[in-house]
């Protein structure tokens, strides 16, 4: 007992949060932290979520063994800003970061664009306490590999947000050398020739994790993959190739919108080649974890920053599905926004359980914080809630979700709007119309059926709360575009 009380003690010296947080840590010692996030995966792109043709065991077995959620949320139907509001736990509107980085940049006004959109932040704000700096102050080392895409120059980097270790995170959006070395990333020395980038990614967090330590770590491994270009091992490519050519798919491969094609089916080669290769690098971190002794007091989290690329200008760009959810990418419909979400912690989260309540991309920060047992920090992770109470077996009372997009998604397709989801109802405005869709997802996750005239009163009072939400959030709303050119 009295050795338990002195251990105690040195906990309380060196994590002085420990003491005062309602959340019990499955060991004696504060729990490293492994989150893994995919860039660009969707949430049927998994096998445990329905996928026929990707092959996925290693994230499915993650998923057998602890919680996922099949109701959640990115913050955004774009990286930059959602990456942002899981680093803030605040919404993109409030960090005035609503497009990916550096979009100002193509931003002068499209003569085939209704409406123009503000300026926004090119970098997340050095005032924000990030995740990395929490923990950081709570005695971690801090841990960053791979796309980062939340400011452009340096002084904007992992390191001066409180990772401690950058391992090939700057500027860019996507590999600017492609999946295979040489990177061309100033913050990655290239391999051998020919070394895959997510392979790479994967062997210096496994470096790191399993570094001896006196501290605990947070690591956040960020996935450049599944995000275009398309590039897998040919092995793998030829391997699914031969796949399709023995699958049989109903009804036409692509919808067609004006200039904007929808694929309907799972069926790239390249991509189901990436998906598997991600995979292969979730076993072997998990591999290492457990190798180490490190399993029973890590947490590990995984998901993605939005929904999978399903629409585009050029049909032959477009990597995946997310049938039954609607479009994708850049969209505010299911689609681009429902992301796959696991943690694990052996001992301390219950293994093959689901949980149906909507999360979103800002409750990350503060669960983080109480499943380490540190102190919140509510100022800041203000737009977020901590899950830990369902992570525990126990219940919550459900909030509204909101997003805010106002900007052109590009070759994509998607138009400006701002959505919120409360209950089983989410409502969609599109601010070129000025008009809104009401949707049941209880029954409806297709979004098929806009319930909008059917249920005046959801539609009426879901719309006061998002125009409320706006207002709080101070948004500049998109303006009349003074060079669209209608076509004729």
């Amino acid at each position: 007992m009295i050795a338990q009380l002195l251990r105690f003690t040195f906990l309380l010296v060196l994590f002085p949060s420990v003491g005062h947080s309602q959340a019990a840590p499955a060991g004696d010692e504060p729990p490293n932290i492994l989150f893994i996030l995919v860039d660009d995966l969707g949430y049927h792109d998994l096998g445990y979520t329905g996928s026929r043709f990707y092959e996925t065991p290693h994230i499915d077995k993650l998923a057998a063994e602890g919680m996922s959620f099949t109701n959640a949320y990115a913050a955004s139907p774009i990286c930059s800003p959602s990456r942002a509001a899981i680093l803030t736990g605040k919404y993109p509107a409030r960090l005035n970061l609503t497009d990916y980085i550096p979009g100002n940049r193509h931003y002068g006004p499209h003569p085939d664009q209704k409406l123009a959109s503000h300026p926004f932040k090119l970098f997340l704000d050095p005032e924000e306490t990030t995740l990395a700096e929490a923990f950081k102050s709570n005695g971690y080392a801090t841990f960053f590999a791979g796309k980062w895409h939340l400011g452009e120059k340096e002084m904007h980097y992992p390191e001066q947000h409180g990772f401690e270790v950058n391992v090939g995170g700057n500027a860019t959006g996507h590999p600017a050398g492609g999946y295979f070395s040489p990177y061309a990333n100033p913050q990655l020395p290239d391999g051998p020739e020919g070394e895959y980038l997510t392979d790479r990614l994967t062997e210096e967090t496994i470096r790191f994790i399993t570094k001896k330590r006196e501290k605990p770590f947070f690591a956040l491994l960020s996935y450049y993959t599944v995000h275009l270009p398309l590039q897998g091992k040919e092995e793998k490519v030829k391997k699914y190739q031969n796949k399709r050519q023995q699958m049989s798919f109903e009804g036409a491969a692509f919808d067609q919108q004006n200039q904007t094609y929808l694929k309907n089916h799972q069926d790239h080669p390249t991509y189901a080649a990436m998906v598997e290769s991600l995979d292969e690098n979730v076993g072997r971190l998990l591999q290492a974890l457990s190798e180490a002794g490190l399993d029973s007091n890590t947490l590990v989290i995984f998901t993605s920053d939005n929904g999978g690329m399903a629409t585009s200008n050029l049909a032959e760009q477009i990597p995946t599905s997310n049938a039954p959810l609607r479009t994708g990418k850049g969209y505010l419909y299911e689609g681009g926004i429902r992301v796959p979400l696991i943690f694990r912690w052996p001992g301390a989260i219950k293994e093959g359980s689901t949980h149906e309540f909507p999360v979103t991309g800002t409750d990350l920060f503060p669960t983080f914080l109480e499943m380490a047992g540190l102190n919140p920090l509510p100022h800041q992770h203000r737009d977020g809630v901590s899950l830990q109470p369902l992570l525990r077996g126990k219940s919550m009372e459900e909030r509204p979700i909101f997003w805010y997009y106002p900007h052109y998604s590009g070759g994509l397709g998607g138009r400006p709007s701002a959505a919120i989801r409360e209950g089983q109802y989410k409502l969609i405005h599109f601010f070129e119309s000025d008009r809104s869709e009401l949707y049941g997802l209880e029954t409806d996750r297709a979004e098929d059926s806009d319930l909008s005239n059917s249920f005046p009163e959801t539609r009426n009072r879901l719309t006061k709360k998002l125009q409320h939400w706006m207002k709080e959030m101070a948004v500049q709303l998109p303006y009349p575009n003074p060079s669209y050119q209608p076509e004729n």
